[in-house]
């Protein structure tokens, strides 16, 4: 059950799963991870670290539990942490794909597209090695999309045929349908939705979740951005869950939905769906759009700032310029030739 509410998003729900699972049976490592996980959604990390040091105390030291702390660690920008973490699961079939996969999210959230790169292709290979083709699609996928964000186009287009020839499994066609949409390969995408729809009629998180996503995508490649924010209105009661079982994708259809009332021209909505991400850290984890939304929510207020007069504008402006200046210490270490990043810089300097 604590898994379900965690994909469905309802965390507090989640929470008093995972307890009482620990409680029932306080020998199992998972249930310790699972726990610390429920936390760690909630944004509660005194918490999850004291039930994980309990865990350890108590010689529960199962793999979840390290990949749990890697993402604590990272919500608590404690770089020791994480490469404690990652070296721990070197060497261990499965876990340390796992982990190589969560390096890459942290080198991607940091605009270091190449290491980023680098870090999926190991976690790939670990993957396969260990058996773990549709696992290893899923890294493949998930890349893929995150190349679709930062405006490569072409490139993430590559990658979600890779990732489509290791598997068709229905987690890869989500994560894949996602990247092509955002990319405007709107027949391929619409191929996917489509496939998606008629294998999973009755899957909650593909109808609701993965299809309302794709589709406003589409939308938006189509300049449409009203139908956009209808769409994925059916996504409302399950963004904040995980549709994915290999990688994380928490909040997707919010940060579209950011983009299309950027598109819509309504700063205010769009600057509240780009806040509700960045307000969530333990649920957003290591997702590039956990850096882009600081992006997204600096646009939105230069886009209030063109429609404001006087005293009010300066502060709308003020408050974009604050936004660009959050995204860009993010991206401090960030890949240059990045077409969002470049796209970031030109619009900060016209608003200064």
């Amino acid at each position: 059950m604590a898994f379900i509410y965690s994909k469905t998003g309802q965390f507090d729900k989640q929470l008093v799963e995972a307890r009482e699972a620990l409680r029932l049976d306080p020998t199992d490592g998972a249930n310790y991870g699972n726990l610390v996980d429920s936390y760690l959604d909630l944004g509660c990390l005194n918490e999850a670290l004291a039930v994980a040091r309990e865990a350890q105390a108590r010689k529960m030291d199962t793999p979840d539990l390290h990949l749990v702390l890697y993402l604590v660690a990272f919500t608590e920008n404690d770089a020791a942490g994480m490469a404690r973490q990652t070296e721990w699961a070197m060497g261990k079939p499965g876990t340390e794909g796992a982990m190589l996969y969560f390096e890459s999210d942290t080198a991607g959230y940091s605009g270091e597209l190449v290491k980023a790169n680098e870090l999926t292709q190991r976690a790939i290979f670990s993957a396969m090695q260990a058996g773990e083709k549709e696992t290893a699609a899923g890294y493949g996928a998930e890349a893929a999309l995150r190349e679709a964000l930062f405006g490569i186009s072409a490139k993430a287009e590559r990658g979600a045929r890779a990732a489509l020839h290791l598997s068709s499994g229905r987690d890869v066609e989500g994560a894949v349908g996602m990247a092509v949409a955002i990319s405007g390969y709107r027949v391929k995408a619409q191929m996917l939705a489509s496939a998606l729809a008629t294998d999973y009629p009755k899957d909650t998180l593909v109808q609701l979740n993965y299809l309302p996503t794709i589709y406003a995508a589409i939308d938006l490649d189509e300049d449409d951005p009203t139908k956009a924010i209808a769409e994925l209105q059916s996504a409302l009661p399950y963004e904040f869950g995980s549709p994915a079982e290999f990688v994380d994708l928490v909040l997707y259809p919010a940060y579209i939905r950011g983009e299309a009332y950027l598109a819509a021209h309504q700063g205010q909505q769009a600057a509240a769906e780009f806040q509700k991400i960045i307000d969530h850290p333990g649920a957003v984890q290591n997702e590039p759009i956990g850096a882009l939304a600081h992006l997204g929510l600096a646009r939105a207020y230069a886009l209030e700032a063109k429609t404001a007069q006087g005293a009010e504008a300066q502060n709308e402006t003020t408050k974009a310029c604050a936004a660009y200046t959050e995204f860009f210490a993010l991206w401090q270490h960030a890949d240059p030739d990045i077409p969002i990043l470049r796209e970031a810089k030109s619009e900060f300097v016209k608003i200064k």
